[in-house]
């Protein structure tokens, strides 16, 4: 007992300690610097909530709305940076590149224009960055490979174009990409099979080509990934019986492409599959019975192909709509 409450007290003491740290502390110069510039640029939505030049607090005053710092040494830093749907209007404010201590910077459902600049590679610390529903553009910069812990990218919605960038591969803690409704063109780099940690990865929307098979060339493809959304483009081609060999696959969209041929029977034997969306494509033959006897695939959509009569789909026909939320934490 006594023992229980040595340790409560040395407990509360050290959160003491800690909270008398953070106040004492001085905010480093260089993130005060950064953030005031992002204050000068964004709009009075923003502004009217930073109150105090400090945004870690000073005094009286509370840390800035949105802003979340931590001690490092003598001084307190800027560990995360939240400014979301409050209507932000302009280029992506490059000050946010000197705030080199991130590990997350969401600035989602705002009207940021313009390219994401090259000098986000210097954030090596960043583990989510959430730039959903934006209006941005040109394409994605290669220094995003540098942000070496990011395990969440959050592209979706917005006017990239170009190909998807190869340097995607170099993330190795990448857990959850999201570039779907986007200008994307070209193929999809088949090294973002290599990615050790890759569950989750959203390419619909864009104008992207060639095959599944190209895609999963690499051996040992994709070896965590449970979600693949590969719909509204352009691939042709078949599916590949090697596409079997993603065991941990629980959604496969491939709707509204120009895929063909049969479906391999081998495709049932994936033990997680839980939906899979064929329809609007040109596939032919009929659906292998194994999918009907597997026991965790509730839908399967198969409309708009050339099956054999007799064929039938799984499940109500819904839009499977996932969260980009379901998968922040």
């Amino acid at each position: 007992m006594a023992s229980s409450t040595t340790q409560s007290i040395i407990g509360a003491v050290l959160v003491i300690f800690l909270l008398f740290s953070i106040a004492d502390s001085k905010t480093l110069k260089r993130d005060v610097k950064a953030l005031n510039e992002i204050k000068a640029s964004l709009g009075w939505r923003v502004v009217y909530a930073w109150v105090g030049d400090d945004p870690c607090g000073d005094g009286d005053l509370p840390p800035w709305s949105g802003v979340t710092c931590s001690v490092q040494g003598d001084y307190r830093v800027v560990t995360e940076l939240e400014v979301y749907a409050v209507s932000i209007v302009g280029p992506f404010p490059t000050a946010v590149t000197n705030l080199l201590d991130l590990t997350r910077l969401d600035l989602h459902n705002n009207k940021l224009t313009g390219p994401i600049p090259p000098q986000i590679g210097r954030l090596r610390h960043l583990q989510i960055l959430n730039l959903r529903w934006n209006k941005l553009q040109d394409a994605i910069p290669p220094e995003i490979g540098e942000l070496k812990r990011l395990t969440h990218l959050h592209l979706s919605f917005n006017g990239f174009k170009g190909e998807i960038p190869k340097e995607l591969a170099y993330l190795p803690e990448l857990r959850y990409l999201y570039l779907h409704e986007n200008r994307f063109v070209g193929r999809i780099p088949a090294e973002l099979g290599t990615l050790p940690n890759l569950r989750h990865l959203d390419v619909g929307n864009n104008h992207l080509v060639g095959t599944i098979r190209e895609l999963i060339r690499i051996e040992g493809s994709f070896p965590s990934l449970r979600n693949l959304y590969l719909n509204n483009n352009f691939f042709t081609g078949g599916i590949p019986a090697q596409l079997a060999n993603l065991t941990n696959l629980e959604i496969l969209y491939l709707s509204y492409n120009k895929m063909s041929g049969t479906i391999p029977a081998g495709l049932a034997h994936i033990p997680r599959l839980t939906y899979l969306y064929l329809d609007h494509n040109q596939f032919t033959g009929r659906i292998p019975d194994a999918f009907y006897k597997h026991s965790l695939l509730k839908e399967m959509y198969i409309e708009g192909n050339g099956f054999r009569p007799g064929v039938n789909p799984i499940g109500l026909h819904n839009v499977l709509e996932v969260s980009d939320t379901d998968f922040l934490f």
